[in-house]
């Protein structure tokens, strides 16, 4: 239920008197940005959109909403895939992008604590200098506080884990307006309840999350990377398999099948041969860079590769990375005007070959057109649904066509989101995937945090 126009109005003049109005926007067009991500379901705008610079601020902004019962929904970069960003009862839409600072760095205890506004890319930029780096890499220039709000993973999974594995604390802004950190920078600790990870993943439903400690590596002495393609989508996938049960530490092993790299192949001006193909990256000494890609490509020959081209040099590396991290653009150009109706999806690595061959099934008799890409050392895998929004029966396949692939996971032993999140879009499989009493028991978490439903409402639970 949106908040009366009096609520929002006197909420809104408490915003303006704390951060002045060149931080408290109405106009229709700061609106509709604010009220749509990359997902496909119809966007709904806040009333207003409002910019904090600090932590204060931001439990001041909280505080005034929560006075007058007025929806919070947080906001980073707006790359959201399963309408996390939706205002769907209106409310305020508290855009992080002015908290972008690096607040300290120790490379000593490899940590570093930013401000949740900052994106993955500006703190990259940071760190190189200092010879370390922050994995998670889920391709867009998401923000670090909406990467931990979704619990997002990436490309470097395998090898570095996800943000559940490399944020160590975080600072939260309760229901209340109150300012919690969630533990101290220790690397381990028994001390009380895990409060970080309640809130990795929790999408923006529970808290708004204004600072992060994360984890940092040290940087590869070499890296080097590969594309290897096959004659079968199987054989792609049982070499995928041989890699990790063999031990072979690779940084990121990638996915594409052939309708995904013929796309990749045209955007990024490529010429790899067309057929479901692997990307991999290796990390370590350049002695160790060299013996895993000879030790991959000795398992993928096994299994019927076609090629194997290695490269450690350093811009073909880059290269390669920037296309796959192009591979949604690169999708959408295959058909101009066309929307995209992504989803994704995550099985254990034994059930891999099977979900995938099925789902390739399954899209040639809809007739649908769905490239596919997938963080395959870690089982997940994304299907982007290219559709005409305003043709009801192919929305309508591409709904059941993803209610199958949702259903195929979850029976396979896996997850109906490896990645994107619940959001909007898929809160509706929660129960098939954790059964009725562990979603009792969110709702009940939900409810104590937030009693009045104003943080994201509508949304996972």
């Amino acid at each position: 239920m949106r908040a009366t126009e009096d609520r929002v109005h006197s909420t809104l003049d408490d915003l303006g008197e704390l951060l002045g109005a060149d931080r408290v926007l109405t106009g229709d067009d700061v609106l509709a940005q604010h009220g749509a991500d990359e997902s496909w379901h119809p966007p709904a705008a806040p009333d207003a959109v409002v910019y904090p610079r600090s932590t204060e601020e931001a439990a001041a902004i909280v505080k005034a909403c929560h006075g007058r019962g007025v929806p919070v929904i947080p906001f980073g970069a707006g790359t959201s895939l399963e309408g996390h960003v939706l205002a769907l009862q209106g409310g305020v839409s508290v855009d992080l992008r002015e908290m972008d600072r690096v607040l300290r760095l120790s490379v000593e205890d490899m940590d570093v604590t930013v401000e949740a506004g900052i994106t993955r890319e500006a703190l990259d930029a940071k760190l190189r200098p200092e010879g370390v780096f922050f994995p998670v890499d889920p391709g867009a220039d998401a923000t670090l506080g909406g990467m931990a709000a979704t619990g997002a993973s990436g490309t470097t999974t395998v090898r570095y884990g996800a943000m559940r594995e490399n944020v160590l604390s975080l600072t939260v802004i309760t229901a209340g307006g109150e300012i919690m950190r969630t533990r101290s920078r220790a690397r381990k600790s028994s001390a009380g309840y895990d409060l970080t990870h309640l809130f990795i993943g929790s999408e923006g439903t529970l808290g708004l999350i204004t600072e992060l400690t994360l984890r940092v590596h040290p940087t590869p002495e070499a890296m080097s990377a590969a594309v290897c393609a096959f004659s079968e989508l199987s054989g792609a996938v049982d070499t995928v398999i041989d890699v990790l049960a063999n031990g072979v530490p690779v940084a990121r092993i990638e996915l594409l099948d052939e309708v995904q790299l013929d796309a990749v192949n045209r955007h990024s001006e490529l010429d790899y041969e067309v057929a479901p193909t692997l990307f991999f990256e290796f990390h370590g000494s350049q002695d160790d860079v060299a013996s895993q890609a000879a030790e991959a490509e000795a398992l993928a020959r096994e299994h019927g590769a076609h090629g194997f081209v290695w490269t450690a040099d350093e811009s073909e590396r880059r290269r390669l990375w920037r296309a796959r991290h192009r591979s949604y653009e690169a999708s959408r150009a295959l058909r101009p005007g066309a929307r995209a109706f992504t989803t994704d999806a995550c099985v254990p690595i034994s059930r891999l070959a099977e979900c995938l061959l099925e789902t390739k099934r399954d899209i040639g008799e809809t007739g649908l057109l769905a490239p596919i890409v997938g963080h395959v050392g870690d089982g997940n895998f994304h299907v982007a649904i290219l559709l005409d929004p305003d043709d009801p029966a192919e929305v309508e396949r591409a709904v059941a066509f993803n209610e199958r692939l949702v259903e195929r996971a979850i029976a396979l032993g896996g997850t109906c989101t490896g990645e994107h999140g619940v959001g909007l879009g898929k809160s509706k499989y929660l129960e098939l995937e954790h059964g009725p009493e562990a979603v009792r028991l969110m709702r009940e978490i939900k409810a104590a945090l937030d009693p009045e439903g104003l943080f994201n409402p509508g949304k996972v639970v």
